[in-house]
Formats: C-alpha cells, structure tokens, sequence
C-alpha cells in the first residue's frame, strides 16, 4: 500500500481563504520595502502556473533574505494560506 505524498496530504486554501487573508494584511504587507501589489492568484513555478491558490506579493525584484530588514521580510505562509512572492519589475504608468 502507498501512502499519499505530503503534498497530496496538504490542505489547500480556498480561494475565499485567501480573498479574506489577503483583506486582512494587504495593507501591511503594502508597507514593506519593495513591495508593490498584492492580490490573489496562482503560484507560478519555475516560470509555469499551477493550480495553487496562493496569495501573491509582487516586488520590485527578490531579495534575498540576509539582504532585508526584519520588517521587511515576507513570510512563505500568512494564517495557513501560502504566499507565492512575483518579481514584477518597475511598473510605469503610459
């Protein structure tokens, strides 16, 4: 008998979970540096979307991590709903 791998096992956010979790702290998250979007959408993996539901933070650019304040840095997972972070580069209006 095979058991089911971890992430067959895991639960996954629903997108309302992740609508009222990302209600909650966008305007926090908002507050970091280098931070410019937040919104609900699906995780992209090595360039490819997949169907996760995950709450999405859009930066500038990555950082790592020994490069950020402690404020500033943004946590893989927020109330048990997974946190995708996507370099979007400078947005510029016209």
């Amino acid at each position: 008998m095979t058991t089911p791998s971890e992430f067959e096992t895991r639960p996954i956010a629903s997108y309302q979970k992740v609508m009222v979790v990302k209600e909650k702290h966008e305007e926090e998250l908002l507050q970091k540096a280098n931070v410019k979007g937040v919104g609900v959408g699906l995780r992209m993996r090595a360039g490819e979307l997949t169907d996760e539901v995950v709450l999405v933070v859009m930066v500038t650019r990555k950082v790592p991590r020994a490069q950020l304040a402690p404020e500033d840095f943004v946590p893989s997972e927020i109330e048990g709903v997974p946190v995708d972070i996507q370099e979007i580069g400078h947005v510029r209006a016209g």
